[in-house]
């Protein structure tokens, strides 16, 4: 996916968890954020951040931040494009993971969640949950970057598909270049690594891809290893 009109920022401050102070032009702005994680690692005063225009002009903010520069590439920190970009991948037959699909829905309701992706074939349907990642340490991609009860119920909700005969797998879409390697984030939240590993065991599919990311594009690149998640520790 592509953003048009993209223009270019100094970081200040985080406002709260949807707007922050930019510099842009000499001037200071109050844009929107495309992400209500705090990202601290990422939002560093200084920082070059791209802006793409808001597309109702009646909105309070002109712009909203997209993406930051980093000493080691882009990250896109639009947390609604990995949806977007699994959704488009997946319906061109570019997850080779999920084979030939013949239709693709978003936001599909089952149990008590509402999934990312629904794909069905003539003979399997599957759902998907799609998670964005901007958080790499060495290498390593890590989610989550905070505590995710949601993720967790998500997680759960995969498992029930599976036992009651679909195929189900959480896709995690990294929204940067560096990384080598995807593995859970048992520190920030062991609940969820647990959960994951204990889905994987179960026969939900564990997928992490990389991205190709520019300051105006975030693209499906190629998957990365999983660490393997027997035996994730449930505690940091």
């Amino acid at each position: 996916m592509t953003y048009d009109g993209v223009v270019y920022g100094q970081w200040i401050e985080r406002i709260n968890r949807f707007a922050a102070r930019v510099r842009l032009g000499g001037e200071e702005l109050r844009v929107h954020v495309k992400n209500t994680g705090r990202l601290r690692e990422l939002f560093i005063p200084g920082a070059t951040v791209a802006m793409e225009p808001a597309k109702d002009l009646r909105r309070a903010t002109r712009y909203s931040v997209i993406a930051v520069r980093t000493s080691s590439g882009w990250v896109n920190v639009d947390s609604q494009a990995p949806h977007r970009v699994a959704g488009d991948a997946l319906a061109a037959g570019e997850i080779s993971e999920f084979g030939a699909v013949t239709d693709v829905r978003r936001e599909v309701r089952y149990g008590h969640s509402r999934f990312d992706l629904q794909y069905r074939s003539s003979e399997r349907i599957g759902f998907i949950e799609v998670k964005g990642v901007t958080l790499v340490e060495d290498g390593v991609a890590k989610f989550p970057d905070a505590p995710t009860g949601r993720g967790s119920k998500h997680v759960s909700e995969l498992m029930a598909a599976v036992r009651d005969g679909y195929e189900a797998a959480v896709l995690f879409l990294i929204q940067r270049e560096d990384a080598r390697v995807f593995a859970p984030n048992v520190a920030m939240d062991p609940v969820f690594a647990r959960a994951l590993q204990e889905a994987a065991e179960r026969g939900v599919r564990v997928l992490a891809y990389r991205c190709r990311v520019g300051p105006d594009v975030l693209e499906l690149d190629e998957p990365v290893p999983v660490v393997p998640l027997r035996g994730v520790p449930t505690t940091p």
